[in-house]
């Protein structure tokens, strides 16, 4: 917005109900149950109002911000679902919400970050944006921000440019966005032999294409994390004829290469408006990042690491 001295950014937010998107009346499309391919022209458009709504927006957003309409000169705008989170189940041992992936493992790994104690070691946790949408973006994972901030970390504590390349081979980087759980009404939709479920812990992600980091030294490691921390891990790799997704793991390490295990918690449902986990799951990694952040990892000449769990 527009300030005396230039241009002033601000965050916003529209706290209550704005916006649907209604779908089409069944009755005005039969084959909808029979599978539908939605239009983002046609069917995607949200409904704000009726007519008198026409020129309010701004209006609305000038008064968000507690400016004049006028002095708004441009604004990214973001839809999301407001639904709240519920716990269910029997024994209230699933949770609910929008945006479980990848808000699930943010928020556990950053509360294992407050919570941690290092001693020999710089703990970083680095959320990126713009994944879904692509991270080739000056903030993206495939940008230099990552590589930037650690560079300027180094720079900081009075070490140069081989001492950073020198301290990546003795550094360790956890790639957490969540995994697919085995749905219990698809069960063959997942591998015969690596079978994650709700709230038997955390998931270990393996892809023979490098969609996912974890290679045997990545994976060892974080194993060795897991049993430290007293949490379960599970394994998971797609079907062999499933082409799966990605993660932020590879693509950050064309920017900052070095030994990166890729992890996730299960789930059900994952990119619907409203997604399904287990609590417990949570808890695991909470604990699993607090041991990451308060530990250091030291190679040696040979190939050989050291964990140092010094929490």
């Amino acid at each position: 917005m527009r300030t005396a001295a230039g241009m002033e950014t601000r965050l916003l937010c529209i706290g209550r109900d704005l916006l649907m998107i209604p779908n089409l009346a069944i009755h005005m499309n039969r084959n909808a149950n029979d599978g539908y391919t939605f239009n983002a022209q046609k069917d995607m458009l949200p409904l704000l109002g009726d007519m008198a709504a026409k020129d309010g927006f701004l209006k609305l957003i000038a008064e968000t911000a507690g400016v004049s309409p006028r002095d708004i000169l441009d604004a990214d705008l973001f839809l999301y679902n407001r639904m709240k989170g519920t716990l269910y189940g029997l024994n209230q041992e699933f949770v609910a919400a929008p945006r479980l992936d990848d808000l699930q493992c943010a928020f556990a790994s950053l509360k294992g970050f407050l919570a941690a104690n290092p001693h020999n070691s710089v703990a970083v946790h680095c959320v990126l944006d713009n994944e879904e949408v692509g991270s080739q973006t000056k903030q993206g994972a495939a940008s230099t921000f990552l590589k930037d901030t650690l560079c300027r970390i180094v720079c900081s504590l009075g070490y140069n440019e081989t001492a950073y390349r020198m301290a990546l081979a003795s550094s360790f980087m956890v790639s957490a966005d969540n995994a697919h759980s085995v749905h219990p009404n698809q069960a063959d939709k997942a591998d015969p032999t690596n079978r994650p479920y709700l709230n038997d812990g955390i998931v270990i992600k393996y892809s023979a294409n490098q969609k996912y980091t974890t290679d045997a030294v990545s994976g060892a490691m974080f194993r060795a994390i897991c049993d430290k921390a007293g949490v379960p891990y599970q394994t998971f790799t797609n079907r062999s004829d499933m082409l799966g997704g990605s993660t932020l793991g590879n693509i950050s390490n064309t920017q900052v290469a070095l030994n990166t295990v890729d992890i996730g918690l299960p789930q059900l449902a994952m990119h619907s408006s409203y997604e399904t986990a287990g609590t417990k799951d949570t808890g695991y990694l909470i604990e699993a990042a607090r041991v990451l952040f308060s530990s250091s990892f030291k190679e040696d000449d040979n190939g050989n690491y050291q964990l140092l769990f010094s929490y």
